[in-house]
């Protein structure tokens, strides 16, 4: 783990997050999108709600209905996780909901390898 994006809302975090001035930006693929969602229908926890994969500037933000209740009382829809590209990087962010900043979990050359990260996430840190 390491640096935290400070923000109250996602878009915030991508602009504070945006690549230097003047720097390419991360090209956004469909086919991407499509790989999240095929790995999220195979996630360990709360297997009954459907989480949304939201298009960002840099990558994926993950959105989903709070089942437990322990973010949402009302099971709104939380913050799950952003996958950044930053290639050939894939970055990913875990919300930390108590600070409303984004912190950033991992780091890997394959999307897989963090997929993997979401999907299992045995110390409930994406799926809370």
């Amino acid at each position: 783990m390491s640096a935290a994006l400070k923000s109250d809302t996602p878009a915030a975090a991508l602009i504070a997050a945006a690549p230097a001035a003047g720097a390419a930006p991360a090209r956004v693929f469909d086919m991407d999108r499509r790989r999240v969602e095929r790995a999220l229908r195979q996630r360990v926890r709360y297997r009954y709600v459907r989480p949304m994969v939201v298009r960002e500037v840099d990558g994926w933000r993950i959105v989903s209905p709070c089942c437990s209740r322990n973010i949402d009382a009302q099971g709104g829809l939380i913050d799950i996780a952003w996958l950044r590209s930053e290639p050939p990087i894939w970055r990913l962010y875990a919300r930390d909901h108590a600070r409303a900043i984004w912190v950033e979990h991992e780091r890997s050359q394959q999307l897989l390898e963090l997929l993997d990260v979401i999907c299992l996430d045995p110390q409930r840190v994406f799926w809370p």
